[in-house]
């Protein structure tokens, strides 16, 4: 009976995360109202969910280094500054500056994560369809969402899930590269025309070219410089087996404290401008999963999984790989990635069947609005800029971009392998 409940509030918290029925109400407060529940129908202990909590305790840093860096660049007009270099860069074409984002997009995706393309290009990108005055932005906002996705696979920093995945036994970087940067382009690539092609109706019109060109302040090169050097040091760190978290935070500490006392300013402008939502949310969905795992979840997958590997490697590979990618839609990538971590590092799993796994958390999000952390981000990025893309709307371009995405990845994997 414990276990079934235990199912219903959990479906209850995601479906709430999922579908915001009272659209007032941030994502967070389903999720922590799902933990809450759990708590006081004794589903799970105190103890139990702080474990669960403790467990994202290097994402909560992470983001809040990453949403500190782009808040802070945000304010000191960075965006908008480079907005306007893309734009002229444009051309007065349409296809041109999609392409342009695009390619920004895979940048800051591989070298700054998934999440902070969610969190950083958003904002640039929303700025740059302003200056341009693009009737339709939409499309080229998209971008955002799909490339933090599609190109979270080509470094293991380029997503917080890749590390949850392999837990201590991260592979080293030109075994990354031999295995993954193959899939990862085929990803990207048809992530791109897919993308390209369900939107081309919005590229006819002309986009504006006699825009001024503003010049950067010194407070907003000393933002470039924090975000170029969160980018170096979670390479470094990645090098070295540390964990992303606290390097991130403590950048995006220092670079906001650098340019605050420069421009004396005070820090509220900053803080009252990031989404701290999105940490109870984390928070509240680590501690779902932590209930579930209690119903032996863990131990039931296992076993399928070996079962699967008995009968057929390769099979065990695509369906590993469909099948956490459409569960990440229902539990968020996050949480289960940290499940199919535990599941992967049971037994001795083939690599194939691992490398297909983690393809399917990075990649299967791009299905639906609450797949992944990252998409969630740039949600609440999106209602700043006073944007709205209903679960419906990403949902049918999600089921064809992210289907033929994964299956383009996948074959590339079971080719090479």
């Amino acid at each position: 009976m414990n276990n079934t409940i235990i199912w219903i509030i959990s479906f209850l918290a995601i479906a709430g995360v999922i579908i915001r029925p009272f659209k007032n109400l941030p994502e967070a407060v389903y999720a922590v109202s799902g933990a809450i529940l759990l708590l006081i129908f004794q589903l799970i202990k105190p103890e139990e969910a702080v474990s669960g909590i403790s467990k994202g305790l290097d994402v909560y840093l992470f983001l809040t280094g990453m949403m500190l860096l782009a808040e802070t660049a945000r304010e000191e007009k960075l965006f908008d500054w480079l907005a306007a270099h893309a734009t002229l860069m444009a051309k007065g074409s349409a296809n041109r500056l999609f392409l342009l984002i695009y390619l920004v997009g895979v940048v800051v995706t591989t070298f700054l994560s998934n999440d902070a393309a969610a969190v950083v290009l958003t904002p640039a990108v929303a700025a740059a369809v302003k200056a341009a005055n693009v009737e339709k932005p939409l499309p080229y906002l998209l971008i955002c969402a799909f490339i933090a996705n599609a190109a979270s696979f080509m470094l293991p920093i380029s997503n917080p899930a890749n590390l949850v995945i392999y837990g201590s036994h991260m592979p080293s970087l030109m075994h990354w590269l031999g295995q993954y940067l193959i899939p990862s382009v085929c990803a990207i690539v048809v992530t791109y025309f897919a993308l390209h092609f369900t939107q081309r109706n919005c590229f006819k019109e002309k986009i504006k070219t006699d825009i001024d060109l503003p010049k950067l302040s010194q407070d907003g090169k000393t933002a470039l410089i924090g975000i170029a050097a969160a980018a170096i040091i979670l390479l470094i760190s990645s090098a070295l087996d540390i964990q992303l978290g606290l390097p991130t935070a403590i950048t995006g500490i220092i670079t906001t404290a650098v340019v605050l006392f420069r421009a004396k300013k005070s820090p509220l402008i900053i803080i009252k401008g990031i989404s701290w939502a999105v940490l109870p949310l984390v928070a509240g969905l680590f501690v779902v999963v932590e209930a579930l795992n209690k119903t032996g979840m863990i131990q039931s997958l296992t076993s399928v999984l070996n079962h699967s590997i008995s009968q057929s490697v390769s099979g065990a590979a695509w369906l590993s790989g469909a099948a956490i990618a459409v569960t990440c839609n229902l539990v968020n990538n996050l949480p289960a990635g940290l499940i199919a971590g535990n599941v992967l590092q049971i037994g001795h799993t083939p690599e194939i069947v691992k490398s297909a796994v983690l393809i399917g958390v990075d990649l299967g999000p791009n299905l639906s609005i609450t797949g992944s952390l990252a998409t969630i981000l740039w949600l609440v990025a999106l209602r700043r800029e006073d944007q709205e893309v209903s679960a419906w709307t990403f949902l049918k371009l999600g089921s064809i971009i992210m289907t033929m995405a994964l299956i383009a990845a996948l074959a590339a994997l079971w080719i090479s392998a």
